[in-house]
C-alpha cells in the first residue's frame, strides 16, 4: 500500500469537500486490489459506491473478491447489469469460487459463460465440495509429470511455465493417482536421463478434497512445502493447495471465532444498515439477557440474607468475576484443542484432571488472598472463610465446566466458540452466587 489505509480513508472521505475526485480516482488506479477492497469497506455506503465507479474495470472482479461479502454486495447491486459481460472477461474458477455466494444466480450463469471449458469444469468440480472442505478452495496450477519421467522432460516443463509458490512437481501413475513429489532444486544440475523418481522426497504430506479447510491449512503451514497435494478418495490427484491459501484460510478461520465469540457474523459490513446491524445483534443480547435473569433469579432465593449482611451484596461481583475468568481460560484453552484436533475422547480424562488441580491450586491462593482482604475490609473472619470457600468451589467449577462444556456442544453441532462463553458465564455466576450466598446464610446468619 502507497499511503496508510488511514491517510486514504481520510483523502476519499474529505473529496468530495473539496470537489477533488481526481485524486479518488488515482488511488483507484494506483493501489493494489487488496487496498482498495479494505478501503472501500471502512466508507460509508454512498462514499462507497461513488468510489466505486472510478475502480478501473480490469480491478473491478479482483478487488470484491478481497471484500467481504456483505459490503461487496451493496457494489454487486449497484452495477449496471450490461457491464458485467466486459468484467467477466477472463474470469477463472478459483475468483467465481469466491464470489458465487454473493453473486445472484444470473450473474453467476454469465460468469461460467465467459469461462473455457477447463475452468467451467474446474468450477463444476470445486463445487461438488461444501465451502468448508479443501476440496473447494484448491488450485489447478501444477507441476505434473509421469512416475517415469526424467529430468530432460522436467526441465523442459519448468522452462515452459513455473506457477507461482511452487517447489516441487508432482509424479502421477497412469491412472492419475499421486506417486511422489520431487524438488525442483534437486531437478536442477541433475543428469539429464535421470528418473525423476531417483529424486523424490522421501515423505511429504498430502490431504484429501473431504478434509476440513483450516485442518488442511494447518498441515501445508508444518509441511514444509509451499504446496501439498489434494487427493480424492481414490487418491487421483485433483490440484495443491498452497501456504498463501492456506494463511487465508487460517486468518478467516480465527477472525470468525472473535466475531463468533461476541456473537457476530464476521461478514457484517462496518456501515451496514442499523435495522440490520441491530437485529444481528439483539439475538445475543437477549440470550445474555436471560441468563441474567436467571442468576439474579438464584440471588433473590437468599433476599433476607442479602438484608441481614449487606458485605456479602458488596462482596458478590468478586466471586463471579473469578470464576468467569478461570472458567474462560480453560474453555479458550479446549476450544483451540478441538480445532486442532488435540481433544479426543482418549485424553479428555487427563485433561480434565490437569484443569481441575490447575483450579484447585488457583483457588486455594486466590481464596486465601481474597479471604484475608474481606476479613481486613470488614473485620470478620467468617466472612473472609465464607469468601474463600465459595471463590475456591467456583473456581473449580469453571474448569470442570470450561472441559466439558465446548466437548457438549461440538458433539451436539453447535460452535462452542459461538456459545460456550455465554453459558460458561451463566454457570460460573450461578455456582458462584448460590455457593456464596448459601454459605453466607449458613454461616453468618
Amino acid at each position: 500500500m502507497a499511503e496508510p489505509l488511514s491517510e486514504l480513508i481520510e483523502e476519499v472521505v474529505s473529496a468530495p469537500l473539496h470537489d477533488d475526485s481526481a485524486s479518488v480516482a488515482q488511488i483507484m488506479i494506483s493501489e493494489d486490489t487488496t487496498s482498495i477492497g479494505l478501503l472501500l469497506e471502512s466508507l460509508p455506503v454512498n462514499q462507497r459506491v461513488d468510489a466505486w465507479q472510478l475502480v478501473p474495470d480490469h480491478k473491478k472482479v479482483q478487488v470484491l473478491v478481497e471484500m467481504r461479502s456483505d459490503p461487496r454486495e451493496v457494489l454487486i447491486a449497484t452495477t449496471e447489469p450490461e457491464r458485467w459481460d466486459a468484467l467477466f472477461t477472463g474470469i477463472d474458477a478459483e475468483t467465481l469460487l469466491e464470489l458465487a455466494d454473493s453473486l445472484p444466480d444470473s450473474l453467476v450463469d454469465k460468469a461460467l459463460a465467459a469461462m473455457d471449458k477447463q475452468q467451467h469444469e474446474y468450477f463444476k468440480d470445486a463445487s461438488q465440495y461444501a465451502e468448508e472442505q479443501i476440496g473447494h478452495w484448491l488450485t489447478h496450477d501444477v507441476l505434473t509429470l509421469p512416475i517415469n519421467a526424467d529430468t530432460k522432460d522436467a526441465m523442459r516443463l519448468i522452462r515452459r511455465t513455473v506457477p507461482r509458490l511452487t517447489d516441487c512437481i508432482f509424479l502421477v501413475n497412469r491412472a492419475g493417482q499421486f506417486s511422489a513429489a520431487v524438488r525442483l532444486t534437486r531437478v536442477f544440475g541433475a543428469p539429464e536421463h535421470l528418473k525423476l523418481v531417483e529424486l523424490a522426497e522421501p515423505f511429504i504430506d498430502v490431504v484429501k478434497a473431504e478434509d476440513v479447510g483450516v485442518v488442511a491449512a494447518k498441515t501445508v503451514q508444518r509441511s514444509g512445502f509451499t504446496a501439498i497435494p489434494v487427493l480424492d478418495e481414490n487418491n487421483i490427484l485433483l490440484g495443491r493447495v498452497d501456504i498463501a491459501s492456506a494463511c487465508e484460510l487460517i486468518d478467516e478461520y480465527h477472525e470468525r471465532q472473535v466475531m463468533a465469540s461476541a456473537g457476530m457474523d464476521e461478514n457484517e459490513d462496518l456501515f451496514s444498515p442499523v435495522r440490520k446491524s441491530a437485529q444481528g445483534r439483539a439475538i445475543w443480547l437477549g440470550i445474555n439477557l436471560v441468563t441474567a435473569f436467571l442468576a439474579s433469579w438464584f440471588i433473590g432465593l437468599f433476599e433476607a440474607t442479602l438484608q441481614q449482611v449487606v458485605a456479602l451484596a458488596v462482596l458478590m461481583p468478586v466471586v463471579a468475576s473469578m470464576g468467569g475468568i478461570a472458567g474462560s481460560q480453560t474453555l479458550t484453552l479446549i476450544v483451540r484443542g478441538l480445532a486442532l484436533g488435540q481433544v479426543t475422547d482418549a485424553n479428555r480424562k487427563a485433561l480434565l484432571n490437569k484443569e481441575l488441580r490447575v483450579g484447585a491450586l488457583n483457588g486455594v491462593i486466590w481464596a486465601g488472598v481474597i479471604g484475608f482482604v474481606a476479613f481486613i475490609w470488614f473485620s470478620n473472619a467468617m466472612l473472609g472463610l465464607v469468601i474463600g470457600l465459595a471463590i475456591l468451589l467456583n473456581i473449580i467449577a469453571a474448569a470442570l465446566s470450561g472441559v466439558f462444556l465446548p466437548v457438549v456442544l461440538s458433539k451436539l453441532k453447535l460452535d462452542p466458540a459461538l456459545s460456550g462463553s455465554v453459558i460458561l458465564t451463566t454457570v460460573t455466576d450461578i455456582v458462584g452466587f448460590v455457593t456464596f450466598l448459601g454459605l453466607g446464610t449458613v454461616f453468618l446468619l
